[in-house]
């Protein structure tokens, strides 16, 4: 499949790295409002065409399927002149600013027979996978803590009174949409959806938010989910049941993992050696869905972007943090 980008950034070049390994992707086109930065980025990965115009690299009959990774607020627009173009859209996360745009997108991308996907890479690891097949262990869940703290290079900026992209409601930005969202996607892959949600952020000059609890209640257990931009943490995440524990070294990456007995105190590593670059393995499971047609397997994912969104929109409204796309 042909693929075309929007968006220069290193996330970008990553997916495009990630395309390569894959097998099942060829860089087309490229995209950017600047002319020169489209032949930079175009000339820096071989791509066959560059465009500094949208609709007219959507003319292109040639390409099947494009690749968003523009500020989060742009998301929306663009996706959706793909999906008209009748091409399919992986979306980098956070797929949209609310509930209303996904709905919007979802039913577009049906009525022109094409996939719409959203780039969360961590719930299509292997260790992800095995990590599943390996909670039955802990017996009853008493309580979870996801972490995902990460001091941002865009923070000394914005503390300069700059106003970067990531830290801007003008863009929809903030810690839990942009950091939270891994943690949050393992808990709904792993547990659902959970019956109350409870969001209490550090909120900056602003408005958004630079730091986050996020408390997830689920019957028996609470699931704690804690994520900052402003600051950095060496904490692990943890499963607690009353068998054992399971311990994740991160969320978004999911490298090592260990469980660890209760009783004989005991610990066993139990994941695997990952790609270098785990962009391949969400890449793979989208094209596979696209091939094979497996509707069951759109649906599963779509639900749970449909779920993720609706916890940040409401812990976002919980505490008056709008996007400019809500004003």
């Amino acid at each position: 499949m042909n693929l075309a980008t929007i968006g220069t950034s290193w996330i970008t070049s990553r997916l495009i790295d990630a395309a390569f390994h894959s097998g099942k992707l060829t860089l087309h086109s490229v995209y950017s409002r600047s002319e020169e930065k489209a032949q930079e980025f175009g000339r820096m990965h071989d791509a066959v065409h560059t465009y500094n115009n949208l609709d007219e690299m959507l003319k292109n009959k040639e390409i099947d399927i494009v690749y968003v990774s523009s500020p989060n607020s742009l998301h929306f627009e663009q996706t959706m002149k793909c999906l008209q173009a009748k091409k399919h859209v992986i979306c980098e996360k956070p797929i949209f600013s609310n509930i209303k745009e996904l709905n919007t997108a979802y039913s577009c991308a049906q009525k022109n027979n094409v996939f719409l996907f959203e780039a969360i890479r961590n719930i299509h690891t292997p260790n992800f996978h095995l990590l599943v097949k390996q909670l039955h262990k802990v017996g009853q869940i008493r309580s979870v803590s996801l972490n995902y703290l990460q001091y941002s290079s865009k923070y000394d900026a914005f503390l300069s009174g700059d106003e970067p992209n990531v830290f801007s409601p003008n863009f929809s930005g903030g810690a839990l949409v942009d950091l939270g969202v891994y943690p949050l996607f393992i808990a709904v892959a792993l547990f659902g959806k959970p019956f109350e949600i409870h969001y209490y952020p550090v909120k900056l000059r602003n408005g958004i938010d630079g730091n986050g609890t996020l408390i997830l209640k689920y019957g028996d257990f609470i699931c704690t989910i804690i994520c900052s931009k402003i600051s950095d943490s060496y904490l692990a995440s943890e499963i607690h049941g009353e068998e054992g524990t399971i311990i994740l070294d991160k969320a978004s990456t999911f490298n090592h993992m260990v469980w660890r007995e209760n009783k004989d105190k005991s610990s066993v590593v139990f994941s695997v050696q990952q790609e270098e670059n785990d962009m391949v393995y969400e890449l793979d499971h989208f094209v596979d869905i696209i091939h094979l047609n497996n509707t069951i397997e759109y649906e599963r994912l779509k639900n749970l972007s449909y779920i993720v969104l609706e916890i940040t929109e409401e812990a976002r409204k919980q505490n008056n943090i709008l996007f400019a796309a809500e004003k």
